[in-house]
């Protein structure tokens, strides 16, 4: 057998070191000390010759062995307490001038301030009260211009309508309609249906035509005779003028209406519906309001009516003149139903396609809505039968 022969695996090694027992108490296991067990893991003493100073006459220490130095704490806790004692007597011990980065680290129980610890000083409650006041006002805040255009479609939203109106009801069409409609009182100077659609056309195309005086004074009947007087040419191109005001007037307020549409739109999300809906209540008010007057008294309505746009004495004339013969009293009664009419229904369409929902509003469902479509759509997706299929008979 030489050395490099294999150990049996059933062979023991023969132990080296010896036995413990009494002839060696060193190492027996139930008599343990905390000593360590090589002379090189032991602490050096603490008073020994000065660093780089040889040790025992010249000897030099043993390979392996670490060079003596100042005694350590046995635990972590205590080289850290002493390592803080360590800092803070530096720290006490060096000059003033000696620059803050230069400075050795100070103990636990003094730190130098930050550059931003001013921050975290709290202002005054009042203060911030105030200032979340003032930030929520300024949030909630709406610019001016906006409901200004929303103002100015709500009044002239009204106008707009009542001059469309009056024009429907200077055409052709509603004289014709007028003319051939059961009751209309007839005349009983002489002139029929036919004569009265000839000559009333002629007297409705100057109102909105650009023709003179001379379009309607020199129009003869049958017989020859001049169909209208002077007084009534006169008090025709009064009323062209006022008519014809009106109708530019109501052009511009329309082409304002629309810019201010077309504003709103861009610059005020539901600014539009907000307008129009106040137009359409102001347009009711408006409507009621002059309805009740002209049935409570007509003709008080209508004279009043004329005195405000023409000259006294100059819109009355005799029962036989050709204005009173094609246009009697009933004509003006029919004619402000149907203006009265036009603007009312339009308003109300306009009212009720305006009116502020939830939905145009923006604002969310009700809980309980809410809670019944959540419930409506997990039975619809879990297949649950309702109440009435649970009812029902097999």
């Amino acid at each position: 057998m030489n050395d490099n022969s294999p150990i049996p695996s059933r062979r023991l090694e023969p132990q080296l070191d010896p036995q413990p027992g009494a002839d060696n108490p060193a190492i027996d296991p139930a008599k343990d000390s905390d000593e360590p067990t090589f002379e090189w893991m032991k602490t050096a003493p603490s008073a020994g010759p000065a660093s780089g100073a040889v040790p025992d006459g010249g000897a030099q220490p043993a390979r392996g062995v670490p060079p003596a130095g100042p005694a350590q704490p046995g635990t972590r806790a205590d080289r850290k307490a002493a390592e803080a004692a360590a800092a803070d007597s530096a720290a006490h011990a060096a000059p003033d001038s000696t620059p803050p980065a230069a400075r050795p680290a100070m103990g636990a129980h003094f730190r130098e301030p930050l550059p931003t610890s001013a921050l975290q000083i709290r202002p005054p409650r009042e203060d911030v009260e105030r200032r979340n006041a003032e930030r929520e006002q300024a949030a909630n805040a709406k610019p001016v211009l906006p409901r200004v255009m929303q103002v100015l479609l709500a009044v002239f939203y009204p106008v707009v309508l009542l001059v469309l109106a009056v024009r429907a009801v200077t055409s052709p069409l509603f004289l014709w309609a007028e003319y051939h409609r059961p009751g209309f009182p007839g005349d009983g100077y002489g002139f029929n249906a036919d004569d009265r659609m000839t000559y009333g056309s002629y007297a409705v195309d100057y109102l909105s035509n650009w023709s003179g005086p001379r379009y309607l004074g020199e129009l003869v009947n049958r017989s020859g005779e001049k169909l209208f007087q002077d007084g009534e040419v006169s008090h025709m191109a009064d009323v062209k003028l006022v008519i014809l005001s009106a109708f530019g007037a109501g052009a511009l307020v329309g082409l304002i209406c629309i810019a201010v549409i077309i504003y709103l739109r861009r610059r005020s999300t539901g600014g539009v519906r907000r307008g129009l809906f106040a137009g359409s209540i102001v347009t009711l008010t408006v409507i009621i309001g002059l309805g009740a007057l002209a049935v409570l008294g007509w003709e008080r309505f209508f004279t009043e009516f004329h005195r405000i746009f023409f000259a006294n004495g100059s819109w009355t004339f005799a029962l036989e003149d050709t204005l009173i013969r094609l246009f009697p009293g009933q004509f003006w009664i029919d004619a402000g139903i149907v203006i009265a009419a036009l603007v009312l229904l339009t308003a109300l369409v306009t009212l009720i396609l305006t009116w502020p929902t939830r939905r145009r509003r923006g604002l969310p469902k009700p809980a309980k809505k809410v809670k019944k479509d959540e419930a409506a759509d997990s039975e619809s997706r879990s297949g649950s039968p309702t109440g009435e299929d649970r009812l029902a008979p097999l």
